[in-house]
């Protein structure tokens, strides 16, 4: 086996898969742009997840900034030496993350050291299987943290908020894959995608969920039991209303895929993965002699062009929204002019902070002087050049609710006035908003290429310690847009629509299989 050029393969798998969002994906995409109402804001969100792809695409630079825990996926020939192959992965990750191409996110469980190359214990994940075929199949699956965090398991029979009683059939299985989607709401980047797994046990089940992910969004299910359970929750899902980015609107789920293995007869478990609306999963065909590409998966039929109708949509929402600029140090007056759904765009500066930074600012001083400025919860991809100076190659929003326990506290003890995420946060936050005087602004998940390109300079970095995505770096920006989904007077778009998702959820509760 040729092993310099398998790893020059494995490499530009990697690079492909977190760069280059997959035809059957971009289709999903262009349908539900397609069926959203012109000038809400979904519909702006969807705008902007199109252009990001395009510019994803263009730079060669990650599609979001969370490129996740990257599984592979590997069939070879038998006879194959897949020690050789894990060896070659590892090369090739550490050299994708030098470039850029991935965030270095594995961190050590117990002293929370970042390894800085994306290896480590149980990093890359790396599943092989032999088979009869001539060449290898090696896929590649990059799913960030904040889709990660909405998988969910079932264990029926089960009481359902919302459905009521889940039984041991298929009925039962329909009220968990609904549920499944009415509580991931938009902190896992709607609309997004899901993999379904019946049976097994707990750690199999959520394999064999992930492992549908892996199956082309297109293709039909072979079960016909199974193919009629995919077309009622492609069906009926979107009727909940969540929206893109939980911001409402006529596409929640982009699609459902469903697998099923035997199971023991104590244990009936539904295991549900969540993946976001960047579904980065790519696959190649791999020469076992020669180590080259042969054939690229998921590239089948037409390359759909997302761009055609960006800028009438964002027109159409610049005219319905109101449009606010802000630019810190920002006052209490500002902020209490500000209402839910307003659209806001940020000049000059912000500064970033995550779990380690909100973990750190409870019991610590902060290194710079907060008071009226913004915290952007993101963990950015950066690059420093030969003279030293940073730049970010992708910035979107992680999910906001992890820092529910800090962010209200942290902003009271600081003076901050503004926090971006996406996903909304809870009752803690929303009643420090309104005492404080202060906002959450809810930005495009996923949308990574987009906000780096809105930042300007990188001014600073403090707390590098906590390594590169926990760090708190310190980014001029201009016309960074977000939209107000939590304001100062109590109001939260995120606890509306998931009381109006729930109630809808309510009308699937009746017997359908």
């Amino acid at each position: 086996m040729n092993l310099e050029q398998l790893q020059k393969s494995m490499y530009e798998l990697i690079v492909e898969t977190s760069t280059n969002l997959p035809k059957d994906v971009r289709r999903a995409i262009k349908i539900a742009k397609e069926q959203e109402s012109a000038g809400t804001r979904s519909a702006m969100s969807l705008a902007t997840i199109s252009n990001n792809i395009t510019m994803a695409d263009e730079n060669v630079s990650p599609i979001c900034q969370d490129t996740g825990l990257p599984t592979f996926k590997i069939k070879v020939p038998v006879g194959v030496n897949q020690l050789e192959i894990k060896e070659v992965i590892h090369q090739a990750m550490v050299q994708a993350t030098k470039d850029g191409k991935l965030r270095p996110n594995s961190v050590d469980s117990l002293t929370g050291s970042n390894s800085g190359d994306n290896l480590g214990l149980g990093t890359p994940v790396t599943k092989f299987e032999q088979w009869e075929k001539e060449y290898i199949d090696a896929r590649l699956i990059l799913k960030g943290g904040g889709c990660e965090n909405k998988n969910i398991q079932y264990s029926l029979p089960c009481e359902l908020e919302g459905l009521g009683r889940a039984g041991r059939d298929l009925d039962g299985i329909r009220k968990c894959i609904m549920h499944s989607v009415y509580q991931a709401q938009g902190q896992g980047c709607s609309a997004g995608f899901i993999g379904v797994g019946i049976g097994g046990d707990r750690s199999s089940g959520y394999d064999l969920a992930k492992e549908q992910l892996f199956r082309s969004v297109d293709d039909t299910n072979p079960v016909a039991e199974l193919q009629q359970l995919e077309e009622y929750v492609m069906g009926h899902a979107n009727e909940l209303g969540i929206g893109t980015m939980g911001f409402g609107g006529e596409t929640t789920l982009l699609g459902c895929k469903v697998g099923v293995m035997n199971r023991i007869p104590a244990s009936f478990f539904v295991s549900v993965a969540y993946n976001c609306w960047a579904f980065r999963r790519l696959g190649v065909k791999i020469d076992p002699k020669r180590g080259e590409i042969q054939e690229w998966l998921y590239q089948e039929g037409e390359l759909v062009n997302l761009q055609e109708k960006v800028e009438k949509e964002t027109a159409a929402t610049k005219e319905e929204s109101s449009v606010v600029t802000l630019e810190a140090p920002i006052t209490e007056e500002k902020i209490r002019q500000l209402k839910v759904g307003d659209v806001v765009r940020i000049n000059g500066m912000m500064y970033t902070g995550r779990d380690a930074i909100h973990k750190h600012l409870s019991d610590h001083e902060a290194p710079i002087d907060l008071n009226g400025q913004i915290i952007y919860h993101c963990g950015p991809v950066m690059l420093k050049d030969e003279e030293g100076k940073w730049h970010v190659k992708a910035a979107g929003p992680t999910t906001s609710i992890r820092e529910e326990p800090y962010q209200g506290d942290i902003m009271k003890k600081f003076g901050i006035r503004a926090v971006i995420g996406k996903g909304g946060m809870g009752p803690k936050t929303l009643e420090a908003l309104n005492e404080h005087g202060g906002v959450y602004l809810n930005a495009i998940g996923g949308a990574a290429q987009y906000y780096a390109d809105c930042i300007k300079e990188v001014k600073g970095v403090d707390l590098m310690e906590f390594g590169i995505p926990e760090a708190m770096w310190h980014l001029q920006v201009e016309g960074f847009t977000a939209v107000v989904t939590m304001d100062s007077h109590g109001n939260s778009l995120h606890k509306d629509i998931d009381q109006s998702s729930l109630e809808k959820l309510a009308n699937f509760a009746e017997r359908v299989f």
